[in-house]
């Protein structure tokens, strides 16, 4: 499971999601939506591996590398690694445990009554609240 992990949260290539998008139109099985298991998308994977001995795969293959083609880096990284304009080194979201989420809440109403008794300043306080909610993301 933990491998299954590693391999979903690394950044993912546009090269890499066109080229076997593209090698899917062509050798339909045993490859068909290879693809979408490598951009995270195991749903669609299997969809297209159960419609195998159909044209649809391959013509949905072809649509997804052109897709893949056009829309650019930036829009790419936006949709699979997360990755944004203005938080360009966010390789991806990890999900937090129920207990992480109630320590960083709890810090956040800690640093608003810090805040509303006038001992952390207003951009301190906003510092403190960007860097626990950083840990979120």
């Amino acid at each position: 499971m933990e491998k299954l992990e590693k391999l979903f949260s690394h950044p993912k290539s546009r090269k890499v999601a066109i080229i076997v998008a593209l090698l899917s139109t062509i050798v339909p099985w045993p490859i068909a939506g290879v693809h979408k298991f490598y951009l995270g998308q195991p749903v669609w994977g299997v969809i297209y591996l159960l419609l195998w001995n159909t044209p649809i795969p391959s013509i949905a293959c072809a649509i997804d590398a052109v897709w893949y083609f056009v829309q650019g880096e930036e829009q790419f990284n936006d949709q699979f690694n997360g990755l944004t304009p203005s938080n360009p080194y966010k390789v991806y979201t990890k999900k937090l445990e129920p207990l992480q989420v109630n320590v960083i809440s709890e810090g956040l109403r800690e640093l608003d009554k810090l805040r509303e008794e006038g001992l952390v300043s207003d951009y301190e306080f906003e510092q403190k609240r960007r860097k626990l909610l950083d840990k979120i993301n």
